[in-house]
């Protein structure tokens, strides 16, 4: 008894970190810079709300790492950081062993952390970027509101919050410029441009107003990944945008372009390379000291700024092969597999950090800061995007976009299976195949960042991936109004709610009944919580097996159900009278000797509590 508790209170332990905590800190890690007043807090929230809690969460469900560890990118890390430790021995840093450990542990939270994020909540993963992109550009009207007013040429922007330099303000401003930009070219509804739009702008000026010139560059290059990935008319405007911007620029401001110079860059570069020189395979060692002094400098200077230098001088050649085949790796599986919006933002994050990278920075594994923006980040939810879609817990099919003609045509000779007085809501096609339509939601819900129809096909699969029958699904719409719609091959048989009224024999359907009992017990152990269970929606297919229909508003939990849930699936069902008079009234005790097949007595004796508080008085004499 005391192991089940046990068992019992781990998995809730591990669902309240997977489904409440990890959200919490990457909203966090993405936007508390803008109203944090350090960056000392900064490290604090992410090790409470995303790193320490990962570590946790695998400690009590180590087999999770075993889906993580067949991820190419995370392999690639793994092994930067091996040797980025391993060249401590010959490092002359002062710092201690366990003190460079750190910086890598978190980093590795923060990929693991990720991709038990996606695999668990994936459908958070979208609205909290929104929210981390709103929360910015609120903070940013406000540096631009209190910046304008006392701008004059030789000053740049920093920022309010826990920025204290312009070119580090600048790497969070074009974070979240490029996702603004990505919201503008792959949106397909008008309310979220409204928004992308003068968000981008916004993001842009405050970029400008840092006065830093790389993350320029960064964006341009932004914009070409984006146009490559989602080649469409609006890469022609955007590449249009791009040739005109830039013919603008040099001419209207080509002084304030150039009047700052190299900023000594081709010198520290120069510099650094004759000290790489001196040990290129296998560098100067993790955290090795670095002082440059060009000529004119007013102090020496401890980074190479170029993150690529920052590599070959700290681990070498060695070093610089699995930090540049991550990279690679990832922007090649982001544009394998662009039918996926996230994999589209990810990569353009990381093509920016890349540009951005060209001039700024040399710490290889730093602690949470902005630096975080320009390559970890985007790297690790590249990396946990393609684990789930490994696992099937992510869409991997494009949405084409279905008009009014063609739908009609495929509605032509259609059966009209259900409707609403918007219209029809399920129609069986002249080919057998059925079409589920979901209507339009308001832009500021879950079901408008990700549509029921999504849902449906992601729930499909993945309960297939668990055994469980689902439909087949064959294609994913958007309709011209804004509505989604699924198309998908039927399963052959009966709802269990026809079989059970076409049975005559009371022997067959209280066998029957104790079958879908164990079922009901096998979908709560494998964490399956379909909201809208009821035997119309259970399929006893024409080979006995039980599958699910009609799952689009289905969540599957990362343990078994906890026991209000369970009840709360029975209360569904409950406010059916022929369900409830078939399985609570005539066949309980069959259901629930099905149940415990596969359930301990407490989660029965929850369900028959359950069923005692609408009609206690029967299911005292049961």
């Amino acid at each position: 008894m005391q192991f089940r508790d046990l068992s019992y209170s781990k998995n809730r332990l591990f669902d309240f970190i997977c489904l409440w905590l990890l959200p919490i800190g990457l909203l966090l890690l993405l936007s508390d810079l803008y109203f944090l007043p350090n960056r000392s807090l900064h490290h604090k929230l992410y090790y409470g709300f995303f790193s320490i809690p990962t570590l946790i969460a695998l400690v009590l469900r180590p087999r999770e790492l075993k889906d993580f560890l067949r991820e190419p990118i995370i392999l690639g890390f793994l092994i930067f950081c091996v040797w980025a430790m391993f060249s401590l021995i010959w490092s002359n840093t002062d710092a201690g062993f366990w003190s460079q450990l750190r910086p890598s542990l978190h980093l590795l939270m923060l990929f693991l952390g990720c991709s038990l994020l996606l695999k668990y909540r994936g459908e958070i993963v979208q609205p909290v970027m929104f929210a981390a992109a709103v929360i910015a550009l609120i903070a940013t009207f406000y540096n631009l509101y209190l910046f304008v007013p006392i701008y004059n040429s030789h000053m740049r922007m920093v920022g309010a919050g826990a920025f204290d330099n312009p070119l580090l303000s600048s790497h969070a401003f074009g974070f979240f410029c490029v996702y603004w930009l990505t919201l503008i070219m792959t949106c397909k509804r008008a309310p979220i441009l409204l928004i992308a739009i003068p968000g981008f702008i916004a993001m842009f000026a405050a970029l400008v107003a840092t006065g830093s010139r790389t993350p320029l560059v960064a964006i341009v290059l932004a914009m070409g990944w984006l146009s490559f990935m989602c080649w469409n008319r609006r890469s022609v405007v955007l590449i249009g945008a791009l040739v005109a911007g830039g013919i603008v620029a040099m001419t209207l401001f080509s002084d304030i372009i150039l009047s700052r110079g190299s900023s000594f860059r081709f010198e520290i570069w120069a510099m650094t390379l004759d000290l790489i020189g001196q040990h290129p395979l296998l560098g100067h060692g993790f955290d090795a000291h670095l002082s440059l002094m060009p000529a004119g400098a007013a102090e020496a200077l401890s980074e190479p700024h170029n993150f690529a230098l920052g590599v070959l001088y700290y681990v070498g050649i060695f070093g610089l092969l699995p930090w540049l085949f991550i990279q690679v790796w990832a922007l090649y599986s982001s544009w394998r597999h662009r039918v996926q919006p996230l994999f589209i933002l990810a990569s353009a994050w990381l093509v920016y950090g890349i540009g951005a990278g060209l001039t700024e920075g040399g710490g290889i594994l730093p602690r949470p800061k902005e630096h975080w923006y320009l390559l970890w980040i985007p790297l690790a939810l590249i990396a946990a995007l393609s684990i789930n879609l490994r696992l099937k817990t992510l869409r991997d099919r494009p949405v084409n976009r279905l008009s009014a003609p063609a739908l009609n045509s495929l509605m032509t000779h259609a059966q009209v299976i259900e409707e609403d007085g918007l219209g029809p809501k399920v129609l069986r096609l002249e080919n057998g195949h059925f079409l589920k339509i979901f209507r339009a939601r308001p832009f500021y819900t879950s079901g408008y960042f990700n549509p029921y129809s999504e849902r449906f096909a992601v729930n499909s699969e993945r309960l297939q991936a668990m055994g469980i029958p689902a439909p087949k699904i064959l294609d994913l719409y958007l309709l011209t109004e804004g509505s989604t719609a699924v198309l998908y091959e039927p399963l052959p048989g009966q709802t269990l709610r026809q079989v059970l009224q076409s049975m005559g024999s009371p022997s067959v359907r209280q066998a029957l009944v104790e079958r879908f009992g164990k079922f009901l017990a096998q979908l709560h152990k494998q964490g399956v919580y379909f909201r809208s269970l009821h035997l119309g929606n259970v399929l006893l297919m024409d080979d006995g097996e039980f599958a699910l229909i009609d799952i689009a508003d289905m969540r599957i939990f990362p343990s078994p159900l906890r026991i209000t849930l369970r009840q709360r699936n029975l209360r569904h069902m409950q406010r059916y009278p022929e369900d409830r008079r078939w399985l609570f009234e005539e066949q309980l005790p069959e259901l629930l000797k099905g149940y415990a097949t596969l359930a301990s007595r407490a989660e029965v004796e929850s369900l028959r509590l359950q069923v005692a508080r609408l009609r206690p008085a029967q299911v005292a004499t049961s």
